[in-house]
């Protein structure tokens, strides 16, 4: 789902479009939920049409409701799900057992942060539903992580969104380059570390066998 398709649902569906796609991303899809989140706090800044309020309200909501959706999933059809399916949802195997590892060693810290991780948004609540982690615990790491994702990105986009309401020409142009080159770059690196930890596992894997 590209840019230009989902600007026209957020200004047709507002906060529906939020929660929709972020839940249903949470729960698995890939969908881009954190990019409806930012281009709708951006929008709410820039033409004032919705609240930037309601739309981290509408984010968090979809990210809770989507993650516990994806942790009774994997409770309920554990593993194999995964390992048949993961390919169709960015799952491949290397992902699988990278967030396997991860999951063992850190689990709650996965739940929380994984809502900040592009991959780990869809794998942390399925893992943990796979692994039986406790639902009490996993709940409280789940909403805190989807609280506190949704405020940041959302007042971020906002006040950019805002920003470049007041700082029009120029200026403005130069402040979305910006903003696009330090994505870019965040995107690549996040690219680079994923591979790195795959490809140390996977030794540690060799090694333990």
């Amino acid at each position: 789902m590209f840019i230009e398709q989902i600007q026209p649902l957020i200004a047709q569906h507002g906060y529906w479009a939020v929660f929709l796609i972020v839940m249903l991303e949470s729960a698995g899809l890939p969908l881009p939920g954190e990019t409806v989140l930012l281009l709708a706090a951006g929008y709410a800044g820039a033409t004032g049409e919705l609240d930037v309020v309601f739309v981290i309200g509408a984010a968090a909501l979809g990210a809770v409701v989507g993650d516990n959706i994806g942790y009774w999933i994997g409770r309920r059809f554990g593993a194999g799900l995964l390992v048949r399916y993961g390919k169709f949802i960015h799952l491949p195997p290397h992902r699988l057992r990278l967030g396997q590892h991860l999951f063992e060693k850190h689990g709650g810290k996965i739940v929380f942060f994984g809502r900040f991780v592009a991959f780990l948004r869809v794998l942390a609540a399925l893992l943990a539903g796979v692994n039986q982690y406790d639902w009490g615990k996993f709940l409280f790491f789940n909403a805190t992580g989807g609280l506190i994702w949704a405020g940041v990105m959302g007042t971020g986009a906002y006040i950019f969104g805002d920003a470049m309401h007041r700082v029009s020409g120029p200026l403005g142009l130069i402040a979305l380059g910006v903003v696009v080159v330090v994505a870019g770059v965040a995107i690549v690196l996040m690219r680079r570390e994923e591979k790195r930890l795959a490809a140390q596992i996977a030794g540690d894997a060799g090694q333990e066998a």
